[in-house]
Parts: C-alpha cells; structure tokens; sequence
C-alpha cells in the first residue's frame, strides 16, 4: 500500500485515443460525424430561432421543445469538436479540470434531457386527458420552474458523482480509452477502489433515468387508454398524431443511452470496446441531429413556421 500512495498521483493531462481500434479509420469515420454536428448545429438553431421568434409557438409543448432543443446543442457542442480534433489532428490530450468539466456536463445535459421528456410527457398528458384544465394547469411560470427544477435535480444526481472522482488517487496511466471523458472512464484509470464511484454511478441511472422511463410509460398508458375511448377513428388519429414525435425522440434518446451504459458495466467482453466506444459517440451526435428533422416532419405548425420564415427571407433578397 505504501507503494501504491508513493506513485499516486492527480495528473496534469489525460490522453483521449478516440476510438481504440480503429484508429487509421479516424479520418473516414470524422467525415460523417462532422456532417452529422453540422446538421444538428443549423436544425436546433432553426428550430430554437423558429419557437423563440414567433409567438404562436409559445406553448407549453413547445417551450419544453426549445428546452430540448438547447440541451441537444450543448451536448453535441460539449463532445463533437474535440473528437474532430482527435479523428483529424490526434490531438487527445486534455486537461485533468477540463476532463472532469466535460464529464459534468455529459452526465447533467442527460439527466437534465430526461427531466425534459418527462415534462413533455405529462404535457400530453394533460393536453389529451384533460384538455379543459391545460391552459391553467401549464402556465408559464409552471413551465419555469419545471425546467428549473430539471436543472437541480441534474446538480443534486451528478455532483455527488463528480466529488466521488475528485476524491480518488490516481495511477501513472493517463490514457482513457474513449473520445471523450466521462465518470466511469476516469474512474478506472485510480490506483484505488472505484466500487463506491460504479455503485453511485448505477444507482444514479436507475433513480433518474429510470425512474423517469416509469413515469414516461405510466403517462402514455393513461393517454393510450383516453385515445381508445374517443368516439372516432378520426379522433383518435389526431390525438395520437399529437405524440408521434415525441414518442420517436424517446426512443431515439433512451435506447442507445441504455444500451450504452449497461453493455459498458455488464457486457464484459461480449461486445468490442470499439463497437461500445462508437455507438457512445454516435448517442451524442445523432438524437441531436434527428429530433429537429423529426419534430419539423411531424409538427405541421413548425413546419409551416418554417417554411414562412423561409420565403419571407427569399422575399427580402429580391
């Protein structure tokens, strides 16, 4: 032990590899992810200017959108460029602060995220199970300290989390596996017992996002059950319509965090660390990347928003 405390240490810099294995892949691989955060970059930014400018759209589903929306931007900002940088210059050094910085920042974007669909969740809920009471149920301020809300609960699930890493010693090994940094991957590279750090990490994700995949399923069991009691096939279509998008960004959201999360702590060596390594990095690029292009299909008010605001800028060119 007393080896172990005399080579501890907190290192200057980690060293981020990209995608072990595939490294002479790098520069292939960079040109659809490249083409993917330019995509997610102009559609959440046409999307957040579309709901923020135009004052038919400050409703409750699309409040939350725009909340949606700016976490999508954040995430995929957080992470993208750095990988870039590592895929095209092999430049994978990053500070121990900023390291831990991005870290927070990945796990509280998601908890934050996952908040959100919950609220937008409840925003169906009350929009086709109680429609009378939904303008005075949602209001503004409600809204507010929902999202507010979102935001502490990330603060209260991921600081413990960061603490836990900050606390432990680390080895001469500064080499993360990854494209970029996150709780569990900096945690393996201590010289000390991470048992605490992946309990708290489990726990963390079963009584969040769990929680909220429960409350998520419970809203659109009781929205199913009021969709089957409406008196026409009509109806019934267009309220259903109402949740289609929201229903594809659940999916497009949870599925690959999951996914992600569990093959990485039970998978064992089941699934390559590359394949692991790059659908983590297509999770942080690709729901960004589609939840606009799914709402702007799907929502017939922000597509004819869109479309305006569109020829209106035409106009002004002629």
């Amino acid at each position: 032990m007393a080896d172990v405390n005399d080579t501890a240490f907190r290192p200057g810099t980690f060293l981020l590899v990209g995608i072990p294995g595939l490294e002479k892949f790098h520069l292939w691989i960079s040109l659809p992810f490249f083409s993917m955060y330019i995509f997610a970059l102009l559609g959440n930014l046409v999307l957040l200017f579309t709901i923020v400018r135009e004052q038919s759209l400050h409703k409750p589903m699309y409040l939350f959108l725009s909340a949606l929306t700016l976490a999508d931007l954040l995430l995929s900002t957080t992470t993208v460029p750095r990988m870039l940088a590592i895929f095209w210059f092999r430049v994978g050094d990053i500070s121990f602060g900023a390291c831990i910085a991005q870290a927070f920042l990945i796990h509280f974007i998601f908890v934050a995220e996952s908040a959100i669909l919950v609220a937008m969740a409840f925003d169906r809920y009350v929009a086709i199970c109680n429609p009378l009471r939904y303008v005075t149920l949602l209001t503004h301020s409600v809204i507010w300290r929902l999202e507010l809300a979102a935001v502490v609960r990330s603060f209260c699930i991921v600081l413990p989390g960061i603490h836990l890493v900050l606390r432990l010693s680390y080895c001469r090994n500064r080499v993360i596996p990854h494209s970029y940094c996150e709780h569990m991957g900096i945690a393996r590279l201590a010289c000390t017992s991470i048992k605490v750090n992946a309990v708290y990490g489990l726990t963390a994700v079963l009584l969040s996002a769990g929680i909220d995949v429960v409350f998520i399923a419970v809203s659109y069991g009781l929205i199913l059950r009021a969709v089957f009691q409406l008196p026409s096939a009509g109806a019934r279509r267009k309220a259903m319509s109402t949740c289609t998008s929201h229903l594809c960004i659940i999916f497009l959201f949870y599925t690959p965090a999951f996914f992600s999360f569990f093959t990485h702590r039970f998978g064992g060596h089941s699934i390559p660390r590359h394949v692991h390594i790059l659908l983590a990095c297509l999770y942080v690029v690709v729901p960004p990347m589609l939840n606009p292009i799914i709402y702007g299909v799907n929502n017939k008010q922000i597509r004819e928003t869109v479309m305006s605001m569109l020829s209106w800028m035409g106009s002004q060119r002629n």
